[in-house]
């Protein structure tokens, strides 16, 4: 496989996508709520467009050169596919923070994967 931070940002956000989804589901089920339909409405809030681009947004700054770079390059990358229910711009920062997390992931980076999901969800608790 090549080096991670050369695959194409979309396909490190394919995987970034369901990095996060487990990260807020496990999050979520921390909390003792065991009622799925409670536990899929509270998992809305936290994986919708807007929320994922306030999250990179967010950190962005907090991020190491190399991160950086990575989130430049998927935000700023032609959509493969449009935004449904989402601000076009929204869904490209979107993008780039799941494009993060797949990158952090295949890096095995543990440790700054934990930190950036704990950021993430620390961000969407403060803003609910």
């Amino acid at each position: 496989m090549k080096e991670t931070r050369l695959i194409n940002t979309t396909a490190l956000a394919y995987l970034g996508d369901a990095v996060y989804e487990q990260a807020v589901r496990e999050h979520l089920l921390r909390t003792g709520i065991e009622d799925v339909h409670k536990l899929h409405g509270m998992a809305t809030r936290f994986v919708r467009a807007s929320a994922q681009a306030l999250i990179i947004k967010t950190v962005f700054d907090e991020l190491s050169e190399t991160e950086q770079n990575l989130v430049k390059r998927a935000r700023n990358r032609k959509p493969v596919t449009r935004a449904k229910n989402a601000d076009p711009l929204d869904y490209r920062w979107a993008t780039a923070m799941e494009a993060l997390a797949g990158y952090l992931y295949l890096e095995g980076d543990t440790a700054r994967l934990e930190w950036f999901m704990g950021r993430a969800v620390e961000i969407i608790e403060q803003g609910m």
